[in-house]
């Protein structure tokens, strides 16, 4: 895959793209904190397509949003549909893992007159929450907004250890670690650092959500998804998303059809041939 960079109203946008030009279209849009090497495991089964994995806005290489603005799923669902106005797409297919997953199924409810299939990867809707939990979340991203002006990067002495300290956090294996390390540091020199290298993620990405919906909520969207969609899901399952829970979610879907493969969070990079294979056969399908 190779570097393609395009300006929106979000700001410069970069990313991978395998090149394959006039093939059908498929824009994949990665996790919280990854960027789009999450993508270059799975590649290979999408040779057939021109596939196109963005760095999501504050995340990778490309830009921060600014200050005045909010990384909600809104914001990101909005930058997928100007990644692809910029790209001169009007229909496409939609790939999602976690966060991009949530946030490809934003996409597919808001226009679903652009989006063909929908493949998404431990993700359906977004995380959930009690409506009595508003005014205690509220408080406590105000309070993380204030304190995030003094928070300090860490700085890692060379690239094997940032890949150590990711491996540890996601349980990921040594070389998917390092795919995502090395796509998601860069060199740091200032007066307090003679070098080394240091997220270049936005750090505000790890403040706390300002509002959140009820699961109620989360159960409308996803009734408004019109397309085909495919799921897959690790096993076993994250404890924030029961199996019963995804399940329950899955129901909901015209067109829904739902896989369980064994592995974690990140099974699309430690596995992509299984993820692969069934995203092929769905595609495939009438």
């Amino acid at each position: 895959m190779q570097e393609f960079v395009v300006d929106t109203a979000f700001g410069r946008i970069s990313g991978l793209r395998n090149g394959n030009a006039g093939a059908p279209k498929l824009l994949a849009l990665h996790g919280w904190l990854d960027n789009a090497a999450s993508f270059v495991p799975l590649s290979p089964w999408f040779g057939a397509y021109d596939l196109v994995a963005p760095d999501l806005p504050g995340h990778g290489a490309s830009a921060h949003l600014p200050v005045s603005a909010e990384y909600t799923l809104v914001t990101a669902a909005r930058t997928a549909l100007a990644i692809a106005d910029a790209l001169g797409w009007d229909r496409f297919h939609l790939l999602g893992h976690s966060l991009g997953g949530a946030t490809a199924s934003f996409v597919a409810a808001a226009v679903p007159q652009r989006v063909e299939k929908l493949l998404l990867i431990e993700a359906l809707g977004s995380l959930a929450e009690s409506e009595e939990r508003v005014g205690t979340r509220l408080r406590e991203a105000f309070a993380g907004l204030a304190a995030a002006n003094s928070k300090q990067l860490r700085v890692f002495p060379d690239i094997a250890s940032a890949v150590k300290v990711r491996m540890a956090a996601n349980d990921l294996s040594e070389p998917v670690a390092r795919l995502l390390v090395e796509r998601g540091i860069a060199p740091v020199r200032s007066e307090h650092h003679q070098g080394g290298y240091a997220w270049r993620s936005d750090p505000r990405l790890t403040l706390t959500s300002a509002l959140r919906m009820s699961e109620a909520q989360m159960r409308s969207l996803i009734r408004a998804i019109e397309c085909p969609t495919c799921m897959i899901w690790a096993d076993p399952a994250q404890s924030y998303m029961p199996d019963s829970l995804r399940r329950e979610r899955a129901s909901l879907l015209r067109q829904g059809e739902l896989h369980t493969l064994p592995g974690t969070h990140h099974l699309h990079m430690e596995k992509p041939g299984a993820v692969g294979e069934v995203f092929q056969n769905f595609l495939a399908g009438g």
